[in-house]
């Protein structure tokens, strides 16, 4: 197949993904009265739908690489065991209460000054 088909194949694709949206929120619109249950459920399905239909374009099958390149790049990450974990934890809530007092400090300052200057 040449691009430019694919392209239209695509376009098409892209097409139905619209109409399935648009018919889901219409759909949920006009069975307003229906029990909240049934209209969630129809639109998972339409949910699953539209995904089915948008993995099979050109870049939906780029998205679906990029999750699939996502997962690998995490199951790499080296995760922090429980105590630098802790330790990471202390070492930020330690520096928040120490910028919390020196805003503080600051604060203080500032509106000693101001009430010292205006009287």
């Amino acid at each position: 197949m040449t691009d430019e088909k694919v392209f239209r194949l695509d376009g098409l694709k892209w097409l139905l993904v619209a109409l399935l949206v648009s018919g889901a929120v219409y759909g949920n619109y006009y069975f307003s009265a229906e029990p909240l249950l049934y209209r969630v459920l129809g639109l998972l399905l339409a949910g699953v739908l539209v995904a089915v239909v948008a993995l099979q374009t050109e870049k939906g099958d780029a998205f679906w690489g990029l999750i699939k390149g996502a997962r690998t790049e995490a199951s790499r990450v080296v995760w922090p065991n429980r105590q630098e974990r802790n330790q990471t934890t202390l070492v930020v809530v330690g520096f928040i209460l120490l910028m919390a007092l020196l805003l503080w400090g600051l604060d203080a300052l500032f509106g000693w000054l101001a009430s010292f200057v205006i009287g």
